[in-house]
């Protein structure tokens, strides 16, 4: 699966929500409302303070699921570990320029593995970090919280770095944000020319997930 074309917006449900007991269900769930991918949280405990799910969670996801895998590597040794998760089953993979020792060449390892690549920034990151590679990339992902939990408050002042990278990268390449999503800051970061809105809490907290899916989309029309 490839990420759909830049531009158009997309809500992304990340299972880092989700009940864990019943992965493919809430899968299944925000499948029917109509979303084209969602967006897997990969935590090590060492370049974040939480521990997640590794490849073979996904390879048994990826049984399940034909949406687009959108996996994000909260991990210290992205270059290591990025082809065992594009074995099981990840279609695009998002890495920390924080930990990244040559960004470059792990961008390449993943178009050689037919995998879309992704730059990520935590939200003390300036911007020129990444400048000379976002290009190279099929997505950008800004946090808006810092990585590791769910649940954070949006801090409005991270955001703002999207309008910077979105004039660096121009309108073919996209721009994902994750933390503190919701009707009110989507709004806000798609202002900003962000087009891929990661949520969590924003709909797996609600008991009607299509709605909350849909609260999102409309406030972004």
């Amino acid at each position: 699966m490839r990420l759909p074309k830049a531009g158009t917006i997309e809500v992304v449900p990340s299972i880092l929500s989700a009940d864990f007991a019943r992965l493919a269900d809430e899968i299944a769930e925000v499948t029917s409302a109509g979303v084209g991918m969602v967006h897997l949280d990969v935590m090590d405990g060492h370049f974040v303070p939480n521990i997640t799910i590794g490849p073979p969670v996904i390879a048994k996801l990826r049984r399940v699921s034909d949406l687009v895998f959108d996996a994000h590597l909260m991990i210290s040794e992205p270059a290591k570990y990025a082809e065992p998760f594009v074995k099981a089953g990840a279609d695009h993979i998002t890495f920390h320029i924080e930990v990244a020792d040559d960004p470059r060449k792990l961008i390449d390892k993943l178009h050689e593995l037919d995998c879309s690549a992704g730059i990520c920034l935590n939200p003390e990151t300036p911007v020129e970090a990444i400048a000379d590679v976002a290009p190279l990339c099929e997505m950008v992902l800004v946090m808006t919280v810092r990585p590791g939990f769910g649940g954070q408050k949006f801090m409005p002042e991270a955001a703002k770095k999207i309008a910077r990278i979105r004039e660096i990268v121009g309108p073919d390449i996209r721009i994902e944000v994750d933390g503190g999503i919701d009707p009110q800051t989507a709004l806000t970061v798609v202002s900003y020319g962000a087009d891929t809105l990661v949520a969590g809490n924003a709909i797996f907290a609600k008991t009607d997930r299509i709605a909350a899916i849909n609260a999102i989309r409309d406030a972004c029309t």
